[in-house]
């Protein structure tokens, strides 16, 4: 049995969860998020627990039921408490600035980059004298935030050489030493 598609998901105090014709609807203070649940894996809400089970052990099966329950607890989570992410322009001139959820990068290229991010999401931008720019992310689906973190880190990811590009805040680059400390 799948170790952790059997684990029951706790619903915590002003979180509903709804089930209709294969679909799981989840609201909570943060919001509303619903998932579409393969027919093969049954969802059922008991008390306040919601329980993913299987009918057999075939291996497409105990894939989903691994799956659903981790997709279900993250939309628990997500409209209970919710997801927070923190990025990090690491490099001379790199600046961000956000207009409502319009967000505006310098990444060291001839022109800036203009994201509109999703209603979902909420956007913060901080720039100190110093200072690495910091995005602050966040959002009930941790799936879009996801998302959006990586596509934003794709404009410039951090190289190995100076460590320059956009980064996790406390993500470790691992540093490489270049030409000069080549043979002799």
């Amino acid at each position: 049995m799948s170790r952790i598609g059997k684990l029951p998901i706790a619903i915590p105090a002003g979180v509903t969860v709804t089930l209709k014709d294969d679909v799981v609807t989840v609201k909570g203070p943060k919001g509303e998020l619903s998932q579409y649940v393969n027919p093969l894996i049954t969802v059922t809400v008991e008390g306040n627990e919601v329980i993913v089970s299987r009918s057999s052990d075939e291996k497409q099966e105990r894939a989903f039921h691994g799956l659903y329950r981790a997709l279900i607890n993250n939309m628990v989570v997500g409209v209970s408490e919710g997801y927070k992410a923190e990025l990090e322009l690491v490099g001379v001139g790199y600046r961000v600035s956000n207009t409502g959820n319009v967000m505006e990068l310098a990444l060291g290229f001839t022109h800036p980059i203009f994201m509109v991010l999703p209603a979902e999401i909420k956007v913060e931008t901080k720039t100190e004298r110093n200072k690495n720019p910091l995005i602050t992310l966040e959002s009930c689906d941790k799936q879009l935030l996801g998302a959006v973190c990586a596509k934003i880190r794709s404009f410039r990811k951090p190289e190995p050489y100076k460590g320059k590009g956009v980064k996790f805040v406390g993500e470790v680059i691992r540093r490489k030493s270049g030409k000069s400390a080549g043979a002799k």
